[in-house]
C-alpha cells in the first residue's frame, strides 16, 4: 500500500485539497496522511475566505507521519505564502526517498488567488527543483515561465522551461487550451509524451487538478514507466469527471468512488 503525505489545503465542500486528495488517494489503493496548510471557506460557488495554519504546525504535522507511518510519497497543493512554500520544502528533505508531486496551486476554479505573487519566486526556487513531477495547468505554467500557453508548442517550451528550473518531469495539463480534445504533454529530460482526450462538456471539474496530482502520487512507482502511470491517472480523473454526481450550483466535484 503506497503511503502518500499530501501538504495542502482543505475544502470544506469536499471536492478539492485534502479531501479530494484523500479520497484519489484511497480510491487507488494509497494510504493517504495530511499536513494542511490552510484552512478555507469554500464551496461549488467559490472560496469567500482562507486561514492559514502556522508553519511549526505544518511542520510538525508532516514530521508526525514521516517519523511513524513514512511516505513513499508527498503531494503539495495550496500553500498560501512564501513562508509555507520554504516550510514545505525543507520538510520534503526530511523525506528523500519520497516520490514528490507537485501542484503549483494559483487560484482557485471560481478565480479567487490562492497564492501571493511574492511566493511565486520561492516555488520557482525552492520547489521545483525538488519535484519529481511537476503539474501545471497552462495559466500556473505561464506564470512560471512567462511563456504565454496557447498551444500544443507553447505547452511544450514551457515544460521544457520548468525542466531547466531542476523538475525532473512536467506534466503540463492542457484544460484551458480551447480545442475540442484536452491534450497534456508529460515533459521529461528525455522527450515528450502526447496524451489526449475528447474535450467532455461539463461544470463538475471542482478539484480536477487535486485530483490528478494525487492519483500521479499514488500511482507512480519503479515497477512501471512513468508515462504509463500518468496516463493511468488521467483516465481516472477522466472517469470520475464523467461519473460527477451533478451536485453544488457551480463548479461541480468528481466522483472519485466511481472506480469501485
Amino acid at each position: 500500500m503506497r503511503r502518500v503525505l499530501i501538504i495542502a489545503g482543505s475544502d470544506p465542500s469536499g471536492g478539492a485539497g485534502i479531501q479530494a486528495d484523500l479520497k484519489a488517494v484511497t480510491c487507488l489503493g494509497g494510504y493517504g496522511m495530511t499536513a494542511i496548510t490552510a484552512l478555507t471557506v469554500q464551496n461549488t460557488l467559490g472560496v469567500t475566505d482562507v486561514m492559514p495554519v502556522p508553519e511549526a504546525i505544518i511542520t510538525a504535522q508532516g514530521r508526525a507521519c514521516l517519523s511513524d507511518i513514512g511516505a513513499d510519497a508527498i503531494k503539495t497543493g495550496m500553500l498560501g505564502t512564501i513562508q509555507v512554500v520554504e516550510t514545505v520544502a525543507a520538510l520534503i528533505d526530511e523525506a528523500p526517498d519520497a516520490f514528490v508531486v507537485v501542484d503549483p496551486v494559483m487560484v482557485a476554479k471560481g478565480g479567487h488567488p490562492l497564492l501571493p505573487s511574492e511566493a511565486i519566486s520561492a516555488i520557482r526556487s525552492v520547489l521545483i527543483p525538488r519535484a519529481g513531477l511537476l503539474t501545471p495547468n497552462a495559466p500556473e505554467a505561464a506564470v512560471l515561465t512567462g511563456i504565454e500557453v496557447v498551444d500544443e508548442a507553447s505547452q511544450r517550451k514551457a515544460g521544457e522551461a520548468l525542466l531547466e528550473l531542476g523538475a525532473k518531469a512536467v506534466l503540463m495539463k492542457g484544460g484551458h487550451i480551447d480545442g475540442d480534445e484536452v491534450v497534456d504533454w508529460l515533459m521529461t529530460p528525455d522527450g515528450g509524451e502526447r496524451y489526449s482526450a475528447k474535450r467532455v462538456e461539463t461544470r463538475h471539474t471542482h478539484g480536477t487538478g487535486c485530483t490528478l496530482a494525487s492519483a500521479c502520487a499514488t500511482l507512480i512507482t519503479t515497477e512501471r514507466p512513468l508515462s504509463e502511470s500518468v496516463g493511468m491517472a488521467r483516465d481516472y480523473v477522466l472517469g470520475a469527471i464523467l461519473m460527477a454526481p451533478n451536485l453544488g450550483h457551480g463548479h461541480g466535484p468528481l466522483r472519485h468512488n466511481w472506480v469501485l
